[in-house]
C-alpha cells in the first residue's frame, strides 16, 4: 500500500465512524471518553465526604478513532467502540473542554479493559 492509499482508507474509517462529536474526531488508536459522576450517597441514603474530590475510574466512550497503522500500511481494529463503558487508569489521559463537557482523550491501550 501507498501512503496515499492508507490516508484514503483512513479517511474512510473516519467517516464511517459512528456519531463522531461535530467538532473533534480522534485520529489513530485514539479514543474520546467521559468520565462517568462519582456516586455521592450510598444505597441507603448517606452521603459520602469527599466523594467529590475523589476521580472515577469508569468512563463511556463518546468517539474512537480507526485504529493504529503497522509499518505494512494496515489499519489495527479497535477493540473499543462508542457507548462501551470501560475501566480507566487513575492517571493519564489528555483532558479536553468540547461543548462544555470535560473529557479524555486516551490512547486505546491505556485503556485497561470494557464491562460487559
Amino acid at each position: 500500500l501507498t501512503l496515499w492509499n492508507c490516508h484514503i482508507i483512513y479517511t474512510n474509517m473516519l467517516r464511517a465512524t459512528i456519531a463522531l462529536r461535530r467538532s473533534f474526531a480522534p485520529l489513530g488508536d485514539r479514543v474520546l471518553v467521559s468520565r462517568l459522576a462519582v456516586e455521592e450517597k450510598t444505597a441507603g441514603g448517606l452521603y459520602l465526604p469527599g466523594a467529590d474530590e475523589k476521580k472515577s475510574n469508569e468512563g463511556v466512550v463518546d468517539a474512537v478513532g480507526p485504529g493504529a497503522v503497522t509499518e505494512s500500511g494496515k489499519i489495527v481494529p479497535m477493540n473499543v467502540n462508542v457507548g462501551d463503558k470501560v475501566m480507566l487508569p487513575e492517571y493519564g489521559g489528555m483532558k479536553i473542554d468540547i461543548e462544555g463537557k470535560e473529557m479524555f482523550l486516551y490512547r486505546e491501550g491505556d485503556i485497561l479493559g470494557k464491562f460487559e
